[in-house]
């Protein structure tokens, strides 16, 4: 396996208030994981950076290679529930970091299989050389609105409540996070991402810069210049997987 990742401010921000992290836990499996934080200039980046550390240090300190699929669940969703608590303890504690929560998505990949868990509206997609797929389903209200059949997803696209999550990390005593599977084949690809970039990029275009593009080595640098491009009134970060 190869991966590459990427994180900006974008072009409207100061700070960067995303974070991400990429470690291989054995020589054949890959943890990844994608953070937004949110909370204003003072907290949005310790929100995310703090669900980062403590989600990888947990995956760490209980991950055992022999661990069956009930076993994997169950230890990313602890992970999740003890990044939520940390989070919303700091931001009870410390009056600057009031009302700070975060964004997460994070794959443990295989050469065969990922399993993938989110809270929020950061993404994971798979892509195939003709294919892409988002893996992940958001938490946020046009996504809801979309399940309802009150919004197409075209019209979802522009909707002025775009931005508004129904879950977070750290907002809340309890967080509920959703884990998918996915069966991997030689060559395929995981794309982890903040909205920051999903937001700038329809799918074939992410598609397209990662099949088609120059090269694997560069796809997430050139999906930044295309989000730059755009104006990225976000902070943008990916990572990409190559099985």
């Amino acid at each position: 396996m190869q991966y590459w990742g990427i994180t900006h401010p974008g072009c409207a921000r100061t700070q960067n208030q995303d974070a991400y992290h990429v470690e291989y836990l054995n020589k054949n499996t890959l943890l990844c994981v994608v953070c937004d934080g949110m909370g204003g200039a003072k907290s949005g980046n310790v929100a995310s950076t703090l669900a980062v550390d403590v989600f990888v240090q947990e995956i760490k300190r209980t991950w055992r290679s022999d661990m069956d699929m009930e076993q994997l669940d169950q230890m990313l969703s602890s992970a999740v529930k003890l990044a939520n608590f940390t989070v919303f303890e700091q931001a009870q504690e410390f009056e600057e970091f009031s009302g700070m929560g975060t964004t997460l998505v994070a794959a443990l990949i295989s050469a065969k299989q990922a399993i993938l868990v989110n809270v929020g509206d950061s993404r994971a997609y798979s892509i195939t050389t003709g294919d892409i797929e988002q893996l992940t389903t958001d938490h946020s209200l046009v996504q809801m609105m979309i399940q309802r059949g009150e919004l197409t997803p075209e019209r979802a696209k522009n909707y002025p409540g775009k931005n508004l999550i129904t879950r977070a990390i750290g907002t809340e005593t309890i967080v509920n996070c959703d884990i998918f599977h996915r069966r991997l084949n030689p060559d395929q690809c995981v794309l982890l991402c903040t909205d920051g970039l999903s937001n700038l990029l329809d799918d074939q275009e992410l598609l397209f810069e990662v099949v088609h593009g120059a090269d694997k080595e560069s796809a997430c640098q050139r999906l930044l210049d295309i989000a730059i491009g755009r104006g990225a009134p976000d902070n943008v970060t990916c990572v990409l997987v190559q099985v």
